[in-house]
């Protein structure tokens, strides 16, 4: 019975965001039942993707990316796919109407992993950003609005903003890992050698600002999506908080986290904030 399958494929989505991401896991875990398990289906695909380009080291990832995109192209046109992964990503991609060029714009940012280390100016910088950041907020935000295309329309640039605040807070904290580990340097003019005050002051101002659209978003999300993603952002501004008042040649030498307290915080003190209304 493919109900079955249906079942274990998204227990398996389920799974992946728990296992690879302990505080997006939180945040989804605020978005309503009714939504949930769509974003652990746009989470899982999303995850295995980067995986593939970023950890896999001891394989041939380009030839397992290229088998996994057809793999992918494949789940979408005949709705299911033996990768549970895929399976799962497809029923949401059809119950929201998901664009096609979402997803193939966010596989063109993963692929250029795989032979991409510097992205040397602004264009080269934000075009990734938009494939491997924002449309992924964009997906989301379909499933936040369920399919609704003039809400999707006009929450369109704050869910990007969001996606691309995420995205560049990664960046910044895992400068290290990407420069040594993964020979990747993704802000222009700003390699793990090249990072001082002035330079991490123009990226930390371009993440406020990405903030701040993203924020009004926030406040115009629907009640089922909105706790869940002001949690998210709220553990997202700390983490910038805290790179903020982080020496550059600390950045450059660590990982910057937050504390699992600190995150218990933000979580009671967000709660707080929904149930007065005040999102």
């Amino acid at each position: 019975m493919k109900e079955i399958f249906d079942s274990l494929s998204l227990k398996c989505s389920q799974m992946v965001t728990r296992s690879y991401s302990t505080s997006f896991s939180t945040a989804t875990q605020m978005l309503a039942p009714s939504i949930r398990q769509d974003i652990h289906n746009i989470y899982g695909f999303v995850r295995l993707a980067d995986e593939i380009v970023d950890s896999f080291h001891d394989y041939d990832k380009k030839q397992l990316f290229t088998r996994f995109t057809t793999d992918l192209e494949n789940a979408l046109i005949d709705k299911i796919s033996l990768n549970p992964i895929l399976n799962s990503f497809q029923h949401t991609y059809h119950k929201y109407g998901i664009h096609k060029d979402l997803v193939d714009s966010f596989m063109k940012s993963m692929r250029l992993d795989l032979t991409k280390s510097d992205y040397l100016n602004e264009a080269e910088y934000k075009a990734y950003i938009y494939g491997s950041a924002d449309v992924v907020g964009l997906m989301c935000l379909k499933v936040f609005v369920k399919g609704d295309q003039k809400k999707y329309e006009a929450l369109r640039e704050s869910a990007m903003s969001l996606g691309s605040a995420f995205q560049k807070v990664n960046f910044l904290r895992d400068l290290k890992a990407d420069f040594e580990e993964l020979s990747r340097s993704y802000f222009p003019n700003a390699n793990l050698q090249e990072l001082d005050e002035a330079s991490k002051k123009k990226i930390i101002d371009e993440i406020e600002a990405d903030f701040t659209k993203g924020l009004i978003g926030i406040h115009q999300l629907p009640v089922e999506a909105k706790f869940g993603v002001y949690t998210a952002y709220r553990y997202y501004r700390k983490l910038l908080s805290k790179l903020k008042s982080t020496p550059s040649i600390e950045i450059k030498n660590t990982r910057i986290r937050v504390p699992n307290y600190v995150k218990a915080s933000l979580l009671a003190r967000s709660y707080v904030k929904y149930r007065l209304n005040l999102i």
